[in-house]
């Protein structure tokens, strides 16, 4: 696929039960400094893909790449250091701090009972209480924040890492749609701002449309299609994967997708 991809898989397989494929042969790639979604009905595989890409879980088959380097022969440390994620569901000891928190992103670089933090790690725990908007909270409880303050925090914590990649995994779901538009132009701002290249699990067929540079659809575990959004997400792919009626409208400049 070519040195364009931050993130690449191969033939990349991987069963539970030795018997019935829940990611089966996907070949994708998520190019560098770009927003990509992944899109698809629920048990189509986006979740085992997360986890497949998060090292979570080992692949049956094929293979995941970094910058074209094979994602097992990279130490779990140095893997770290390359590429932040942020789960859909987090917990957190009920009187940690958000600033507590957050430090925590720099443990990829000293470990996680070294005492003290270093001036490089004091730069990047407030650069990215900075950009996340926590600073305000900054010796708060996290648990004592909404939701979607919450999810800010757990973005933050994964700035600390100072990485080039980060992968998101619905981190919209629950939130109300004031702190969902919130969240999505954040992640857009430090995508322009810092070229991360960002690849998200999403649900909303419109946000993916309206954020996402690419889009990767799944159907059965596989990869059905993938390239720029506006030629992934139709009116003919959303049936196709969802098994619903839609089409496209444009309000304001802005592509939706309608659902009849």
């Amino acid at each position: 696929m070519g040195s364009d991809y931050a993130f690449e898989t191969k033939s990349l397989t991987f069963s539970y039960d030795g018997k019935t494929n829940a990611v089966a042969n996907a070949d994708l790639g998520v190019r560098r400094g770009r927003i990509t979604a992944v899109l698809g009905a629920n048990g189509c595989g986006k979740s085992t893909l997360f986890s497949l890409l998060c090292r979570l879980l080992k692949p049956t088959s094929g293979g995941i790449f970094l910058d074209g380097v094979p994602a097992e022969k990279i130490p779990r440390r140095a893997f770290a250091q390359e590429v932040a994620i942020v789960h859909q569901y987090n917990t957190a000891a009920e009187d940690i701090t958000v600033k507590k928190l957050v430090s925590l992103g720099r443990t990829p670089y000293h470990g996680l009972f070294q005492p003290g933090l270093s001036e490089e790690d004091s730069r990047q725990i407030s650069r990215a209480m900075e950009l996340s908007d926590v600073t305000a909270f900054a010796d708060r409880p996290v648990l004592s924040l909404s939701g979607g303050q919450r999810q800010r925090v757990w973005l933050a914590m994964a700035l600390a890492q100072n990485t080039k990649g980060l992968l998101l995994d619905e981190i919209t779901t629950y939130l109300d749609i004031y702190y969902q538009l919130e969240l999505m132009k954040l992640i857009r701002s430090l995508n322009k701002t810092l070229g991360i290249t960002v690849l998200m699990v999403l649900h909303d067929l419109n946000q993916a449309i309206r954020y996402a540079d690419d889009c990767i659809l799944m159907k059965d575990g596989a990869v059905l299609s993938q390239g720029p959004t506006a030629d992934t997400v139709t009116a003919e792919s959303v049936f196709n994967v969802f098994g619903v009626k839609a089409k496209m409208e444009t309000v304001n400049g802005n592509k939706l997708c309608v659902f009849e």
